[in-house]
């Protein structure tokens, strides 16, 4: 029997991020890439399955959270860690169509999930700063997304079983992680931190909410590109794909490296300003991508967009999180990660079809101009939302 704590342990949530993201990291780029070179499918195909295992997350994204507030954190963790991993191990066995696309579907619910109990679960942890919290959370993940796509680019020539296999262990750690570490007494009437008098209700952040959310899925939009049709458009470029997942090596260390020194200057900043600036830059770097040509551009241009994911990134659920009561903080993060699946449902099945009837110019050109607008409308809500309260303080 696994005896019961007060408190989930940081350095608990920390590695079961990277676990969960460096078995995420090894499907990703994969499944259109091995949909699309070995099992002879369309683009518009990769991006629907990849629409489908969105959704499956999206849907995950919101029961975890519900389960988070009204149910078993424990019990919700343990059943959404066990579908993915049940899912990966019969890909091991059974991994041609549409067995592959099938499975999908039961790895984006159990991934969806597992994220946003992850989420609810790390921002209830008291001896840190919930803006502590999600930063270092973020490198956790980054160290996981640097292990998955590391791996996956140089298992693949080797065969896509073993690929597989790897990813079931990942899996498979993860349950046991879960198991011994998440059993967690959550008191639900009373906060995680201490709440400063006139703490937001649901009515007045809901607006605010939804704008921050709108970023999310403007910019998890973008990233599935990088995910989806970046590797097809390298590979089209005879750039190896050994050469694309150094890419996210490249993203991973420089996020694991430069991410504190991020963190210790962004305590100087507004969070609302940190997200502006990074997502500012994170857009620019697709008008750049436009003309990107050979290895070195694409590297240079990873390099721009590490650098906006960094500064925009990590403030983000800390940002939603500032805005929740200890009641709709599992809500909250749930729609902060159902936002962010959505992105990557859409993101690849919007770049098949731009790529069926347009060129990669205008794909890059759509997504920088998707998350400025959001990144605008933002900036109005919350703008006037402060004038509100300056005037409510007079």
């Amino acid at each position: 029997m696994i005896k019961q704590r007060s408190e989930i342990r940081f350095n608990s949530v920390i590695v079961y991020s990277l676990i969960l993201n460096a078995g995420a990291a090894f499907m990703w780029p994969l499944v259109t890439v091995y949909l699309h070179n070995y099992l002879h499918k369309s683009l518009t195909l990769a991006g629907m399955v990849l629409l489908a295992m969105s959704c499956c997350m999206m849907l995950g994204n919101y029961l975890g959270g519900y389960l988070f507030d009204r149910w078993s954190p424990y019990k919700a963790t343990i059943i959404g860690s066990l579908i993915s991993t049940t899912a990966i191990v019969t890909l091991v066995f059974f991994h041609g169509w549409p067995m592959f696309g099938i499975m999908l579907l039961f790895v984006g619910f159990g991934d969806g999930a597992c994220l946003t109990l992850l989420n609810s679960y790390a921002a209830r942890i008291k001896t840190r700063s919930t803006r502590d919290i999600f930063n270092i959370l973020y490198i956790g993940q980054n160290v996981g997304i640097v292990i998955g796509t590391l791996m996956v680019g140089f298992l693949l020539k080797h065969g896509v079983t073993l690929v597989f296999t790897v990813t079931a262990a990942f899996y498979a750690a993860l349950v046991l992680i879960t198991i011994l570490e998440f059993n967690v007494h959550v008191d639900r009437r009373a906060p995680g931190k201490p709440v400063k008098p006139g703490a937001p209700v649901e009515a007045k952040v809901g607006g605010m909410i939804l704008a921050i959310c709108g970023v999310v899925l403007s910019v998890y939009l973008a990233y599935a590109l990088w995910e989806s049709v970046l590797p097809v458009h390298m590979t089209s470029l005879h750039i190896p794909f050994e050469n694309y997942s150094l890419l996210w090596t490249l993203n991973g260390l420089m996020i694991v490296i430069g991410q504190p020194f991020v963190n210790r200057i962004g305590t100087h900043f507004k969070l609302s300003t940190q997200t502006y600036v990074g997502v500012a830059i994170f857009a620019a770097s697709f008008v750049w991508l436009i003309f990107a040509r050979d290895y070195t551009a694409f590297v240079l241009v990873m390099i721009v967009t590490t650098i906006g994911e960094m500064i925009g990134f990590p403030g983000i659920p800390a940002w939603i999180d500032s805005l929740s009561t200890p009641q709709q903080r599992g809500k909250f993060q749930g729609l902060y990660n159902l936002f962010m699946s959505c992105g990557r449902a859409v993101g690849p099945l919007i770049g098949g079809i731009v790529l069926d009837f347009a060129s990669y110019k205008e794909l890059f050109s759509l997504a920088a101009g998707l998350i400025i607008i959001f990144v605008v409308i933002l900036w109005a809500m919350n703008r006037r939302r402060t004038r509100q309260q300056l005037a409510e303080t007079k």
